[in-house]
């Protein structure tokens, strides 16, 4: 069974069997006893198993499992291949991670016959390797790796939202990792965030909306809108921004969302940042928190008259984590958590875990029900100094010789 195999066969079938094709392929190369791949849904909280195309029942909620304190969270978080002796049937369980430079899509799982030695571990790396790649190549085409990701049904306002997020929430690279994380109010809120990697360049944007519901949703869709299509066009930020404020003014109906945008030049590391109206930004460095304290312009459309958007410098030095949130994230149910040392307890995470923690900690001093959106990017820089990811060592490839069968969950791999 090779790499290129796999991809042909996946390529052969319809989109929505791709993977139980591929699936199918290992169980009878290995003489499993059953092979399924698990999506993570949209909270990162839980994972859905996707079985054969024929057994899917689409018509139904997806049925979550969720993670904590199983194996599966401990394979995701660890981002290394673990395997599990069972006394059932004298089988053996191998659970391996499906992730893509460093978004954790979602799990490849096996019961073998007997242990599998360096041979067989490498194998199944590989596979699961391939179908992240896979799920990648093929969720544009059917609505299936969308329904297992959804564990209960979104609003209209929710679906929106979801649809104005990268289609993959974290991102690893030689000089930096990003990660964002977003959990709806009971009422959407029109929270979004967003990245993209150039040439020379990342830039990471997070908007808030405001209202709820549809209009929030509209309004989200509007300024993420204005700012994709001036990135595009290769504007800086100055001239994103005041795209952005036009097009709320234009066209947002009286509405505004708040802002921030960065960029980071991958060249020499200089960054760049414009700030409207949205709450400040925290840098860890060191293992201390630090405010970040801009000078602070207009949320875009908020005047009648254009605004003018000053572009800012940020000091980023390699090692440094960088916060970037909503202010769901200081709603007044969380007045009494302290988000500096929560930052602080999970530097030894890697920013999509990181990411997933501060929203469950918020979440959690809410009692499960926010009054608006919280969502929180991000990003650890690690530097210029270094243009090309080691991917043999990345999260998104496991070339270990054996599974791992304990340790702590890894940092950026």
């Amino acid at each position: 069974m090779t790499l290129a195999g796999a991809l042909e066969a996946a390529e052969a079938a319809a989109p929505v069997e791709s993977l139980d094709v591929v699936a199918r392929m290992l169980k009878d190369h290995l003489g499993a006893a059953s092979v399924s791949f698990l999506i993570t849904d949209f909270t990162g909280s839980s994972v859905v198993r996707l079985g054969a195309a024929d057994s899917v029942e689409t018509g139904e909620p997806a049925r979550r499992i969720p993670l904590r304190g199983t194996l599966y969270d401990d394979v995701i978080r660890s981002q290394q291949p673990q395997v599990e002796h069972r006394g059932e049937k004298g089988l053996v369980r191998v659970v391996a991670p499906v992730t893509n430079r460093g978004d954790a899509i979602g799990l490849l799982e096996l019961f073998l016959p007997a242990a599998p030695g360096a041979e067989v571990m490498r194998e199944i790396c590989e596979t699961a390797h391939a179908l992240a790649y896979i799920v990648i190549a093929n969720r544009s085409h059917t609505d299936v790796y969308q329904w297992g990701r959804r564990t209960k049904p979104l609003s209209l306002a929710a679906e929106i939202q979801h649809r104005l997020l990268p289609a993959s929430l974290a991102c690893e690279a030689a000089q930096f990792a990003v990660a964002g994380a977003l959990e709806p109010a009971d009422h959407v809120g029109g929270d979004t965030f967003d990245y993209v990697i150039d040439r020379d360049t990342v830039q990471l944007s997070v908007t808030d909306a405001m209202g709820h519901d549809v209009d929030a949703a509209l309004l989200a869709t509007l300024v993420v809108g204005a700012l994709r299509r001036a990135r595009r066009e290769g504007a800086d930020l100055a001239e994103q921004a005041r795209q952005a404020d036009r097009a709320m003014r234009d066209h947002g109906r009286s509405g505004y969302v708040s802002g921030q945008l960065l960029r980071i030049s991958l060249i020499d590391g200089d960054t760049e940042f414009v700030n409207a109206g949205h709450p400040w930004p925290l840098r860890m460095r060191d293992g201390q928190i630090q405010e970040v304290v801009p000078k602070v312009d207009l949320p875009f459309g908020l005047s009648a008259q254009p605004n003018t958007y000053r572009v800012q410098t940020l000091d980023l030095r390699p090692g440094d984590r960088l916060v970037m949130l909503t202010d769901g994230m200081l709603e007044r149910n969380a007045e009494n958590l302290d988000l500096s040392s929560l930052i602080v307890g999970t530097r030894a995470l890697h920013p999509r875990e990181a990411a997933r923690t501060l929203i469950k900690a918020i979440v959690d001093a809410s009692h499960g029900h926010l009054d608006d959106d919280a969502t929180v990017m991000c990003l650890d820089w690690h530097g210029v100094a270094n243009s090309e990811r080691d991917a043999a060592h990345g999260a998104d490839l496991t070339e270990a010789s054996q599974p791992s069968t304990t340790g702590p969950p890894a940092h950026t791999r």
